[in-house]
């Protein structure tokens, strides 16, 4: 038996991961948007953060609060999170509807104001991201990372970017499209090739 797929009451074949019982965004995602290439820059910027703020804590727990996220963090617009102050750091420490983790909060508006240097440098942020796109899933070890993304990890620490290790950089490439992890069986791992294929990535 394939424990990475699981097969749902609507006779699909999925990553075993989405099918959480009680939470049918998961399935939404997983569906909709894990995996499939992604070039726009808010919302790079905003997976980027919120793999920072899942970091010991589960992906389902970040999704269930993406929406008060994005209300805190100003739609994750690198630009106005760059602008925040101590005042909205407290303000953010005092919402409940998101991870309240100084560390992470502060670790995502360092890195907003670290993105324009990136831009200079690259063009965009989308061109940076898509030069660590890898063709084929790799062997990923259990701890969830790979060469690739210690290479993106050690890139960005070394501009400065604070809470993305190598585990939480696979996550973001897993999500962005960057690679193709859907599980062998799984009816979106087709799905996503094609959207790979037909994606012309930012050079």
């Amino acid at each position: 038996m394939n424990k990475r797929i699981h097969v749902a009451e609507d006779g699909q074949s999925r990553c075993a991961w989405c099918e959480a019982p009680g939470f049918e965004a998961y399935r939404h995602y997983h569906d909709t948007e894990w995996g499939f290439p992604v070039s726009d820059e808010t919302r790079l910027f905003e997976k980027l953060c919120l793999e920072g703020f899942q970091s010991g804590l589960s992906w389902r727990t970040i999704l269930a609060k993406r929406e008060a996220f994005r209300a805190g963090f100003a739609g994750f617009d690198p630009a106005r999170v760059a602008a925040f102050d101590e005042s909205d750091v407290q303000r953010l420490l005092g919402d409940a509807g998101i991870v309240r983790h100084r560390g992470k909060i502060e670790a995502a508006i360092h890195n907003a104001r670290l993105v324009p240097a990136l831009r200079e440098e690259f063009g965009s942020l989308a061109v940076f991201f898509w030069g660590f796109e890898e063709t084929a899933a790799p062997e990923v070890p259990v701890r969830g990372e790979s060469e690739t993304s210690r290479r993106l990890s050690k890139t960005l620490r070394g501009r400065g970017f604070k809470f993305v290790g190598p585990t939480t950089c696979y996550a973001f490439m897993q999500a962005m499209g960057l690679i193709n992890d859907h599980a062998p069986g799984c009816g979106w791992r087709a799905k996503a090739d094609a959207a790979r294929q037909a994606f012309t990535p930012p050079r």
